[in-house]
């Protein structure tokens, strides 16, 4: 099979085009004809940095997946050849990833692909949703009439976290940046708020009479961890993705403080069958008309992911940069 391979660590030039013998299929898992990945931030860290799973880093990269079943192993009673599936199953932890015709995944990590979503669209969807839902499902759990505040609304992780939070019945507040304001009005938020007009005080003052959230989700972090420390009310909730230096205003407002790494079941295998969970709900809410991807209108292949990589680094895409299979 074809593959992009990557020997070592640097720009996005260091992928090669290289012919790999086709996984065979084993016990508990499935080998898919990948038909579509898509770049998240974690796919460009492992290939430009040392990151703490770079000592066991796979040649093949990328995690999200969607795809054809090409081939079932023993156990495997959810899926069958033929079948369109999708899934965040490898990339890492020595797990070739989806940049080849073909992956071998374990099954327990996948789901049916929602059936009104193209192979593209569906790609998009495996980590940012997964991480969405156990942000505010598992950690802040989130449920009807809390009033939540999001940064990042129209990113990755924060453009489904929107649209959940909203399924989950909460009134929902984003953050967006102005040149964004269009694409974020789509999402059904309660209140879209403007980073560059709207200070922190500005909007607790008009969304919670002063109060404060009684959760906030950071999808941005970094520098912004505080805005959302400072948004949120005493004794609430805060999650967030990235590791967060500074956390007084966790023990001076006595916060309830979340961190979310959806890799933990994929790289120490840890209840993967639960992803594979989440990803159903998500396929049925999707199908339900409740949760649409936000898809980078590019149009990559997977042979061109340097490009879509750089791509990423300019900073111009919105929503979910994909590539799909193209002979």
């Amino acid at each position: 099979m074809k593959a992009m391979v990557i020997t070592e660590l640097g720009d996005s030039n260091v992928f090669n085009l290289q012919e790999r013998e086709t996984p065979k299929v084993k016990p508990n898992h499935i080998l898919i004809e990948v038909k579509a990945t898509s770049v998240n931030p974690l796919d460009t860290m492992l290939r430009a940095t040392q990151t703490p799973w770079s000592e066991n880093l796979p040649e093949i990269l990328h995690g999200d997946v969607a795809g054809i079943v090409a081939d079932v192993g023993e156990n495997v009673k959810s899926f069958k050849i033929g079948d369109e599936v999708y899934g965040c199953a490898g990339g890492i932890a020595g797990i070739n990833g989806a940049l080849a015709q073909y992956m071998l995944v374990d099954a327990s990590l996948m789901a049916l692909k929602p059936k009104t979503l193209s192979m593209k669209q569906a790609a998009a969807l495996p980590l940012v949703s997964i991480t969405a839902w156990e942000a505010l499902h598992d950690k802040l759990k989130v449920g009807p009439q809390d009033n939540i505040l999001i940064h990042g609304a129209t990113g990755g992780v924060g453009h489904i976290a929107v649209q959940l939070a909203k399924v989950f019945g909460a009134v929902v507040s984003a953050t967006v940046t102005p040149r964004n304001l269009e694409v974020a009005n789509t999402l059904n938020a309660d209140n879209i708020i403007n980073i560059e007009e709207q200070s922190v005080a500005d909007y607790v003052k008009l969304y919670t009479q002063g109060v404060g959230f009684d959760a906030v989700f950071d999808t941005v972090a970094g520098e912004n961890i505080q805005r959302s420390f400072e948004a949120a009310r005493f004794n609430g909730d805060v999650a967030t993705i990235l590791p967060v230096e500074d956390t007084l205003q966790v023990a001076l407002k006595s916060l309830s403080f979340h961190s979310v790494l959806m890799l933990i079941p994929l790289v120490h295998g840890i209840n993967r069958a639960y992803h594979g969970q989440i990803l159903s709900n998500i396929a049925n809410l999707v199908d339900a008309g409740k949760i649409k991807p936000l898809v980078d209108p590019s149009d990559f292949s997977i042979w061109e992911v340097a490009k879509a990589h750089e791509h990423y680094h300019s900073g111009r895409a919105v929503g979910k940069i994909t590539m799909t299979m193209k002979n």
